[in-house]
């Protein structure tokens, strides 16, 4: 069976709820200029942009800005995302790319608030525990998803060679880019997840990341 995206956002979101009894004023190391509190404000107001694609069916909807009392706030955007989530996931919804439809949303939305919920732990001081194959997901969003967007929209050049990935801890690799990969780099599956998304230096995995760099200059994610 495949992964409950919907059940698995429900707590993801529950645990990034955890973390706003925490100092609001914490920096968030990877996303410049940021305060704990401003990352909740931007997965809040996520939440109901998200809710708005699937319920009205277009990206066009501006969230109000975040409230003083945020913590409530954002509890109640993820209860508004998980309403509109809680039909069939083949129903028809507007997407920024394919599968148009709601189960797209249970996946991003659930990856979006994992690495936002890593966010804030890290700000915060507290270890992360990233379940191996929920991180998988995510690096096969990066290959699905995101290189061939951000290529799409001008964000990176269209790579000429391709990198492997191998996730020491499930046996598995991907492929991202074209040919035969130039450089494979190995690490846990958290530990290449957070490195495509720039949580982590390439260099920490194992592997001619220079020359990954060169393949895969990115930016893999927005």
């Amino acid at each position: 069976m495949g992964l409950d995206h919907l059940a698995l956002l429900r707590a993801e979101l529950a645990a990034f709820q955890r973390c706003l009894g925490g100092d609001l004023s914490a920096p968030v190391e990877h996303c410049p200029g940021w305060t704990l509190r401003e990352l909740a404000a931007h997965l809040g107001e996520g939440n109901l942009w998200a809710a708005a694609a699937v319920t009205e069916r277009h990206g066009r909807h501006q969230p109000p800005p975040a409230p003083e009392d945020i913590v409530p706030w954002v509890a109640a955007s993820g209860d508004v995302l998980t309403g509109a989530l809680a039909v069939d996931p083949g129903t028809e919804a507007w997407t920024f790319w394919p599968p148009r439809t709601v189960g797209f949303w249970r996946r991003r939305r659930w990856l979006e608030t994992l690495v936002h919920r890593w966010d804030a732990e890290h700000a915060l001081g507290v270890a992360s525990v990233l379940d191996p194959e929920h991180c998988a997901d995510g690096i096969a969003e990066i290959g699905d998803t995101f290189l061939p967007r951000q290529v799409e929209r001008g964000r990176m050049a269209v790579p000429s060679r391709s990198v492997c990935f191998v996730a020491s801890d499930l046996d598995r690799s991907w492929v991202l880019g074209p040919g035969e990969p130039v450089s494979t780099l190995r690490g846990t599956a958290a530990e290449i997840l957070l490195a495509l998304w720039n949580r982590r230096p390439w260099a920490e995995l194992a592997g001619d990341h220079r020359a990954a760099r060169a393949a895969l200059p990115g930016p893999l994610v927005p």
